[in-house]
């Protein structure tokens, strides 16, 4: 059996015989650092075996201290605990085990808490996957170490190579009081050359993005008209007046320039998503199913404005019989907010393109979206 050397086995249990925070180690070097109130303590190693065996056996004796047993943390647990489900109980101890997924078991956790989220920082520190995981709690965001791992999510976009990653960075980076105006404003221009960056602005501030564009030029009569409509919470009303508003014309043009030029099938996913959600004031309720391509959307759009078969046929009934000239706009809107995967499914299904080439084949679909949005900026 691998024995530690006398002076690590000593060395380390001293460490653990005092209240640690959190325990690190550096298996590049054969270093373990240890944290507490006082700082960090360094042991180094002298392994008389293999690197991966030592440091098996120095996690054993770890976990026998922390845990009361050798087994360590049940990497195999990993599923569960990535979905946030570890006891809050045992968040302090699994931070003290040296073993990485357990630090993830423990961003992942409901009980996350800031002092927590500082600790698990220390003992993994620099890790994307992590800090995007403690930004989606509200305690964490509100705390010290808050702009703290915003500032390494900005930090590191540039190395980011999926487009998820890049949108749920930018996206958790500007909640309230995280990165400072200059900062938003150079994710902004990012947004120029990839477009992954103004996908997480319209999911996170879709109605105060940066560089505000001029209202719709018939901004005023509508608003005259559709005001004591939009005071009587009548959402089709305010749903018109929010989106020829300074701040609507700026996300439709914003969502025009996305769609334009996605690079990859995560951002067109990610961008119909976020005109969904921006329209589903005004879902008829028979959109609700999972068969609708372009061609069907378009004509349960144009149904809707003729029909009345739902209780918003009244809504669009009293707009038309003030604005009659609202009905392309009407018709814009609910086709946007119709959006879903099974409009994609029929060219997603069949390939896996990326670029140009997943630009050319979606002609079919964002071909008539695009139409959609120029009618909303009053460009038709």
């Amino acid at each position: 059996m691998i024995e530690l050397t006398h002076e690590d086995s000593l060395r380390l249990n001293v460490l653990l015989a005092n209240p640690v925070q959190a325990i690190r180690i550096d298996e590049s070097k054969m270093i373990v650092y240890g944290l507490s109130e006082q700082g960090d303590a360094k042991i180094q190693l002298h392994p008389t075996c293999r690197d991966e065996q030592y440091l098996r056996r120095v996690r054993e004796l770890i976990s026998g201290h922390i845990l009361g047993s050798p087994g360590g943390y049940p990497v195999y647990l990993k599923r569960w605990t990535r979905m946030g489900q570890t006891k809050d109980d045992s968040l302090e101890q699994l931070l003290k085990l040296g073993e990485p997924e357990a630090v993830v078991a423990v961003v992942h956790a409901t009980g996350l808490t800031p002092e927590l989220a500082r600790r698990a920082w220390w003992a993994m520190p620099f890790d994307s996957n992590n800090a995007r995981s403690m930004l989606l709690h509200k305690t964490i965001v509100l705390s010290e170490i808050g702009p703290l791992l915003a500032k390494h999510l900005v930090e590191y976009l540039p190395f980011e190579e999926e487009a998820t990653d890049i949108i749920e960075s930018v996206r958790l980076v500007l909640q309230p009081d995280l990165v400072d105006a200059q900062t938003r404003q150079q994710l902004w221009l990012k947004g120029r050359t990839k477009t992954a960056y103004l996908v997480g602005f319209l999911e996170t501030q879709p109605d105060n993005l940066p560089n505000p564009l001029p209202a719709r030029s018939d901004v005023e009569n509508i608003q005259t008209h559709l005001a004591s409509l939009a005071a009587q919470d009548h959402q089709l009303a305010q749903q018109i007046i929010k989106i020829t508003s300074a701040s609507g014309q700026t996300f439709l043009e914003t969502c025009e320039r996305v769609l334009q030029k996605p690079a990859n099938q995560d951002i067109v996913n990610a961008i119909f998503e976020v005109m969904a959600r921006y329209f589903v004031s005004v879902r008829p309720i028979h959109y609700d199913n999972d068969d609708m391509n372009i061609l069907s959307l378009m004509e349960r759009a144009s149904e809707s404005c003729a029909t009345c078969q739902d209780t918003a046929s009244r809504e669009r009934r009293e707009i038309l019989n003030i604005i009659p000239e609202m009905a392309p706009t009407i018709k814009a809107m609910l086709v946007l907010s119709g959006l879903q995967y099974s409009i994609l499914r029929p060219i997603f299904s069949r390939t896996d393109a990326i670029g140009s080439l997943m630009r050319k084949k979606l002609l079919p679909v964002t071909g008539p979206i695009l139409e959609q949005l120029a009618i909303l900026c009053g460009k038709k």
